[in-house]
């Protein structure tokens, strides 16, 4: 199922009782693709938010897991509407357990004698004649089917690799009719963690917290664009993860910082 059918549905539920579904092909093992149910929470959340107020930060918790094909429904609260920023919070819910729990804040552009240019750069190989993250049933997740992942800097998972950083592009194979915050929200956790490639063998890890922090580019941004992407490992010990990434559109302008607590259990 295209990605833009998902939001469109989450979108359309008003009814705080109303429900859908993710289909198989957004899973991620067991449960759905942190990425899909990031998106769609913000997407139900951007509904109560007045259009003017783009996306400054959005941090998630994956509490537990979101299973496929069962029905869940979102709740959304209002912290607070400022002048210039709104605060809310929004939770997937399925089986009365929540399984996603969201923070966000809005904000309009404000006048301010403080500016500071991004200094971060990538010069990462154009991703054309790189090698791609494969979709192989059974070994990679689901939803890879739906996402260009380009490797420039780093190995598959699992490969047993000495890096603990990972550099490369993501687009949408199928172009969605326009690239949103909710469509980068699912293209930014599309690609592992980069500790998994430091594994020899195949473990389980899972993405506790998960902040972005958005600069939003000053010209358009084409659905078919790719997005550069680059994360190193800040920290790992104990069975924790601490990853850092920042993103840039094609054009070289940063447009996204993330910040992740992965759990490894190997």
């Amino acid at each position: 199922m295209h990605i833009d059918t998902l939001l469109q549905t989450a979108k359309a539920l008003t009814d705080s009782q109303a429900t859908m579904t993710l289909p198989e092909d957004w899973a991620q093992g067991r449960t759905a693709f942190g990425g899909i149910s990031a998106a769609l929470l913000y997407t139900v959340m951007k509904e109560k938010v007045a259009d003017d107020r783009p996306l400054r930060s959005l941090t998630t918790n994956f509490v537990g897991p979101l299973f496929a094909d069962t029905p869940f429904s979102f709740e959304v609260e209002v912290l607070r509407e400022g002048k210039n920023a709104s605060q809310l919070t929004a939770r997937i819910i399925q089986d009365d357990q929540i399984a996603v729990i969201q923070q966000a804040c809005f904000g309009t552009d404000r006048f301010s004698d403080i500016e500071v240019s991004s200094s971060e750069t990538h010069q990462l190989t154009e991703p054309h004649n790189l090698p791609r993250i494969p979709m192989i049933p059974g070994q990679t997740p689901n939803f890879i089917q739906h996402l260009d992942l380009a490797i420039s800097e780093g190995a598959m998972p699992f490969s047993g690799s000495p890096l603990s950083s990972l550099n490369g592009w993501m687009r949408f194979k199928q172009a969605p009719e326009q690239i949103t915050d909710a469509h980068l929200i699912s293209l930014i956790d599309a690609w592992p963690p980069a500790v998994l490639q430091m594994m020899k063998q195949l473990a389980p890890a899972s993405t506790m917290m998960w902040n972005l922090e958005f600069i939003h580019p000053h010209q358009p941004v084409k659905p078919d664009e790719w997005f550069a992407y680059k994360a190193h490992t800040r920290q790992a010990a104990g069975g924790y993860a601490h990853l850092e990434a920042n993103i840039w559109d094609s054009a070289g302008e940063l447009i996204a910082i993330s910040r992740q607590s992965v759990a490894v259990f190997c």
